[in-house]
């Protein structure tokens, strides 16, 4: 029987990713599936209907599709009128915010929803083909890099000019994760001094084989799996200080750090803030869970005392071309775990599908969460 895998135009406020794009839909097809979409699902990524080609098929309403999907790939969680509308027994697969919501989990398991949060995916190196955590974050700090470089009243790079040598900024990376990482590689690229800070020793040399350099505060949180273990008072106390300090000197900073499950770790003061110099930016990626910088609005930027701060949280979406194509892959490198002859295996006795489930035969599963710092 050939199993029906479908997406939906995505309805959250600025989000212009898609869930299946044409090459994945091709490659569903092959496998055997039907691949059924909403139309317009990707206009906003730059995949209009006609780029998919002979290789979906478009349902009469928004409703019939989620209706009639056995296999669900989203971008965004979905609302609860969208819970209702699909077929009980589905299966659900996206970014799930598993956390946020708990009236969004519940109706998901009262419809009977076998739903899998990709955030819960465990992150071992078989996982590495479906993270769409890093893939997405990988968006993100690129584009971050560019929001600051386009704020930033400097260039980046040094020049030699008729007019004398214009010195590079320089730009700290908070937070050396998937994001962090990019952020540095691409500050590199424009030419700005760069820097990069993470509790987690192990990330010296990652940063460094970047050619940035390693700011090293004092501080070391190596926890186990290459997660950071929660700081003492004393060592967050330590930390704070000198890079108060440190900050007075930096155009830019880009802070990265994540816990999962949790509020983002605060650690900009709004007295750090106070000391950077007029015209610096800040670029905030955790903006969506509170924000890294005390004074972060999500979804907002704004301006204290010279300095500007931008807590965007659909960075990943303004590149929805790549961030859609890399996203599409990871889902469907996970619905290989679940098909077996063309048919949906759910083989729980499988790690990767086991930590990932949110919720499945009427029950909610949850997946321990770890504080790390890089998203």
């Amino acid at each position: 029987m050939t199993i029906t895998v479908a997406a939906v135009r995505e309805r959250d406020p600025g989000e212009r990713r898609v869930a299946i794009v044409p090459e994945v839909a091709k490659k569903l097809q092959r496998k055997g599936c039907r691949v059924l979409l909403e139309r317009g699902a990707g206009e906003a990524a730059g995949f209009p209907d006609e780029a998919y080609g002979e290789s979906v098929v478009f349902g009469s309403s928004r409703e019939a599709v989620l209706a009639e999907a056995e296999v669900l790939f989203k971008v965004r969680p979905p609302s609860l009128e969208e819970i209702a509308a699909l077929r009980s027994g589905g299966v659900l697969i996206g970014l799930l915010a598993p956390h946020a919501d708990q009236a969004r989990v519940k109706a998901l398991r009262d419809r009977g929803i076998t739903s899998f949060a990709m955030e819960l995916l465990p992150r071992t190196t078989r996982a590495q083909a479906m993270d769409v955590l890093s893939s997405q974050a990988a968006v993100a700090g690129y584009k971050a890099v560019l929001i600051a470089a386009e704020r930033l009243a400097k260039f980046f790079p040094m020049l030699t000019t008729a007019a004398g040598t214009i010195r590079p900024a320089k730009v700290l990376v908070i937070g050396a994760g998937v994001a962090g990482l990019q952020a540095i590689a691409t500050a590199r690229r424009l030419g700005a001094q760069v820097e990069g800070f993470d509790v987690r020793p192990e990330t010296k040399e990652q940063i460094e084989s970047l050619g940035a350099k390693f700011l090293d505060l004092g501080v070391q949180a190596a926890g186990s799996g290459g997660y950071a273990r929660e700081l003492s008072a004393e060592e967050r106390a330590e930390q704070q200080r000198r890079l108060a300090e440190h900050v007075r000197k930096v155009d830019v900073i880009v802070t990265t750090a994540a816990v999962p499950g949790r509020p983002a770790p605060r650690i900009i003061t709004a007295g750090m803030v106070a000391g950077m110099r007029p015209g610096s930016v800040i670029v905030d990626l955790a903006a969506e869970t509170g924000g890294n910088c005390e004074l972060t609005r999500p979804s907002e930027e704004h301006e204290v005392q010279g300095v500007r701060i931008v807590g965007f949280t659909d960075l990943p979406s303004r590149g929805a071309f790549h961030a859609s194509e890399m996203y599409a892959r990871n889902l469907a490198n996970f619905l290989d775990l679940l098909l077996k002859d063309g048919r949906l295996n759910l083989d729980f006795a499988d790690d990767l599908v086991a930590g990932t489930c949110l919720t499945h035969a009427g029950e909610i599963r949850h997946a321990p969460t770890r504080e790390r710092i890089g998203a």
